[in-house]
């Protein structure tokens, strides 16, 4: 069973968006799908190839690099015209290992781009936002950000830490009609998934297919999830729908009990 493929029918018609890793996977979706609906969408991306590909506004950004993040907001309010929207999508898996073999680079390298870098952006973007009369954050957890994640902990402990900046930005932010939310994607359907049942399946000494069978049935609905799905809900976050919605952290993921 997958997720259903069918983009949430809103319009958002002068939304100005700014998101982060935009030009493929997740966050291609997603810009995909703002632009769609009436919004101008600027994002960036590390990666060379998928932003040759991408036909949105869009500038390289490496996300570990903090005047990097700086710049990219920047660059999406100067482009826009202002901003109403931050997608806060980069991120990148860590290392698959035992607490005792994870190095001290892999560690700071995991949690300076899946949680520092979205410091970085809110903290750039928090003034155009307020100078708009108000907007929408949203902030990509994780599952690792509610459950605990063996052989998996710098990623955990960020996607923890990114419920928690979600929460407390709600908080300070709401008096400048600020929303603030996190998605926690489940199992996402692709290659990042794949890769991620190959490593452990290899940690633990057990088939790709067995694993797999595993993880699903740690989920209610037993299903993968897809890009849409995820960006669906950052959709509706950001629509008249969601006006009323901040400091969620909000599972998208087919009702995941555990991760194993």
């Amino acid at each position: 069973m997958q997720g259903a493929d069918t983009p949430l029918p809103v319009a958002l018609t002068g939304l100005r968006v700014a998101i982060s890793a935009g030009a493929g996977g997740i966050g291609r979706v997603m810009a995909d799908s703002f632009a769609a609906r009436g919004a101008s969408v600027f994002v960036c991306d590390v990666d060379a190839e998928a932003l040759a590909a991408c036909p949105h506004p869009k500038m390289r950004a490496d996300m570990g690099e903090t005047a990097e993040c700086e710049a990219f907001v920047d660059a999406a309010a100067a482009h826009l015209g202002g901003l109403d929207v931050l997608v806060n999508n980069a991120g990148i898996a860590g290392p698959t290992a035992r607490v005792e073999d994870v190095t001290p680079e892999a560690l700071e390298a995991t949690l300076r781009i899946d949680l520092a870098a979205m410091f970085h952006c809110v903290r750039r973007a928090v003034p155009h936002l307020r100078a708009a009369g108000g907007g929408s954050i949203v902030n990509l957890s994780s599952a690792a950000g509610r459950f605990g994640f063996p052989l998996r902990s710098p990623y955990a402990a960020a996607k923890w830490g990114v419920v928690g900046f979600t929460k407390s930005l709600a908080i300070e932010l709401g008096p400048d009609r600020i929303r603030v939310n996190a998605i926690l994607p489940g199992l996402v359907a692709g290659d990042r998934i794949r890769r991620l049942i190959e490593a452990k399946a290899q940690a633990q000494g057990v088939s790709f297919k067995e694993k797999e069978a595993e993880l699903l049935r740690d989920a209610s609905l037993r299903c993968y999830v897809t890009a849409q799905d995820i960006t669906n809900m950052a959709l509706y976050l950001c629509s008249p729908f969601g006006a009323t919605i901040s400091g969620q952290a909000l599972a998208v993921d087919g009702d995941l009990q555990r991760l194993g």
